[in-house]
């Protein structure tokens, strides 16, 4: 996969993403989206109760998700959990959060930035 990695700002806070090429489609960061909509201090223990939970439920979105390394606020590359658009649109829904509309108005402007 040709990747190239950007950053993005929704109301000053950071979401991390990569353009693939090849699928023409951007992955975001599962755990920034998290945070933005949660507005949690742990956003990676909200995805992790989360993922558990649509698991059980047999959700499609776990299966869709996949992990690409990106940069963390340390600097050092981690394996991340990422979904494409249409997965992060399907994880919007799976969480009930004041900036899921605003969130949503946002993704479809930045992703047509390549």
């Amino acid at each position: 996969m040709k990747q190239e990695t950007k950053l993005a700002l929704f109301e000053q806070k950071e979401i991390r993403r990569v353009w693939d090429s090849e699928k023409g489609d951007w992955y975001f960061s599962v755990v920034d989206i998290v945070e933005v909509l949660t507005e949690s201090s742990n956003a990676r223990k909200y995805w992790s109760v989360l993922k558990t939970r649509l698991k059980k439920e047999w959700s499609q979105l776990t299966t869709d998700c996949s992990q690409l390394k990106m940069k963390a606020r340390d600097w050092k590359n981690y394996n991340t959990d990422v979904l494409d658009t249409k997965g992060i649109l399907r994880l919007v829904q799976s969480i009930p959060s004041k900036n899921a509309e605003p969130f949503k108005m946002w993704l479809a402007k930045v992703w047509d930035e390549k």
